[in-house]
């Protein structure tokens, strides 16, 4: 056991994502320093009894111990009373959230991940982010086709049907948005982790391979070099695979978490292109087209590219590096006592694995390893933990992941002196959050 579990245990007051009062809030700020002002705060009630005009211990004396509560002494609800099990109600807070004003209509917008939420590694289906380009559907998979053709032998129309009894494989890989993070290339833009990064998410997917694919039609070896991915959305999403990928890794996917694609993600079928962002992971998939040169349809030639600061744009750079960052505390949350924290985050690569991640409380003048949690999969979310005792000081947290490659997450000016400023996609910078002496912790860059 850690030395520092001997200190206190801090408490940390989650982010005001839209279901704390803001009188709430003030209430908890100004009476911080006091125990009732705390336990307020954290919605928990009065947590000591006074019995004869003496304060009890919780553990002598606490209501919620010495009487039992209906649940206890009462009939609960039975089997199977919801057919598809939901959230518990106390934990309705927890959701995933469109940043207003990002375009101009929800179709062709995202919903960002809850981040500063979740446990593990893998994101619960119903909080995984979202990206559309012109709204989702859920479509009929009966009446739902993909077609190979192209440069193959044998070009085929399958059904889900025929799909589904293939030989599949079950992977846990994140996907995340070429323009996760940013809005932080120029300054910072938004306060918490929810909007800072949240457009990420990580999951186990089942499907056939492609490679398997195109293998039963017979593909031309010799010409091929390309295969190009389209979407049954209205935005006709299309997207060009250079062919040593597609027949990799690259899973023509139904299943998400155990159960079918949900409609927001792509049902009944999306493209999963481990590592690459997720414009590449084409959702309602109709279309697989093998060629012998790059597409450069429009959401490859025109948008998803990056700007460099002598202005050339840079095409096909879909690789997501190495990038990690702290969940807890993070933007938003206040820490509501000095003492131990376990300050706990997430890294990753579209490259390999997750090697090490260092954590630095001092804007990154000394750096610690943390702890990783298994498992430590390829292109996949990594866990990782670190012991923190908070004096009550100021102090600037930090996360640098090491990727299996040797790959380090550069700070936001190494990362400007060869991106510049003017860039949307591809932000794999340090990310920095101050902690105030009342607690609070901000979004701030640290160069």
């Amino acid at each position: 056991m850690s030395e520092n579990l001997r200190e206190v245990i801090g408490r940390v007051l989650p982010a005001p994502e839209n279901h704390l009062s803001p009188e709430l809030l003030d209430k908890a700020r100004k009476a911080r320093r006091s125990f009732m002002g705390k336990a307020l705060a954290m919605g928990a009630g009065a947590a000591s009894a006074v019995v004869g005009g003496k304060a009890l211990a919780a553990e002598d004396g606490e209501d919620a111990i010495l009487k039992l509560p209906e649940h206890t002494t009462g009939l609960g609800q039975p089997v199977a009373a919801r057919g598809y099990g939901m959230p518990s109600k106390w934990e309705s807070n927890l959701q995933r959230r469109e940043s207003p004003g990002l375009t101009r209509v929800s179709q062709a917008s995202v919903s960002f991940c809850p981040l500063q939420g979740l446990f593990g590694i893998i994101t619960p289906s119903g909080l995984h982010f979202e990206r559309h380009h012109q709204g989702w559907w859920d479509i009929d998979p009966s009446q739902h086709r993909l077609m190979v053709h192209g440069l193959v032998k044998r070009p085929r129309v399958f059904t889900m049907d025929d799909l589904m009894r293939l030989p599949s494989v079950s992977r846990i890989h994140f996907i995340e948005c070429g323009a996760n993070t940013a809005m932080e290339w120029g300054n910072v833009a938004v306060p918490t982790v929810q909007y800072t990064h949240g457009m990420i998410s990580c999951s186990e997917f089942t499907g056939v391979l492609l490679s398997t694919l195109l293998d039963m039609c017979g593909i031309d070896r010799k010409k091929a070099k390309y295969v190009l991915a389209e979407g049954a959305d209205g935005s006709s999403m299309t997207r060009t695979i250079d062919l040593e990928r597609a027949l990799d890794d690259v899973i023509v996917a139904w299943g998400m978490n155990g159960e079918m694609l949900r409609p927001e993600n792509g049902y009944p079928l999306r493209l999963v292109v481990p590592g690459v962002q997720g414009v590449s992971w084409v959702k309602y998939l109709r279309r697989i087209e093998v060629g012998d040169q790059k597409w450069a349809t429009k959401d490859e030639a025109v948008h998803y590219i990056d700007l460099m600061p002598d202005g050339t744009h840079r095409q096909y750079t879909g690789i997501q590096e190495c990038k990690s960052v702290i969940t807890s505390p993070s933007g938003g949350q206040t820490l509501l006592d000095r003492g131990y924290y376990n300050v706990t985050g997430l890294a990753w690569s579209g490259r390999g694995s997750i090697k090490a991640v260092d954590v630095s409380f001092d804007g990154g003048r000394n750096w610690r390893p943390a702890r990783l949690e298994g498992p430590i999969l390829p292109k996949a979310f990594t866990r990782f933990n670190i012991d923190w005792v908070w004096d009550g000081k100021p102090a600037i947290l930090q996360s640098r992941a090491i990727d299996s490659t040797g790959y380090v997450q550069p700070k936001i000016n190494q990362l400007r002196a060869v991106r510049g400023t003017r860039s949307i996609y591809h932000n794999n910078a340090i990310q920095s959050w101050l902690v105030s002496e009342n607690g609070e912790v901000s979004n701030v860059q640290v160069y």
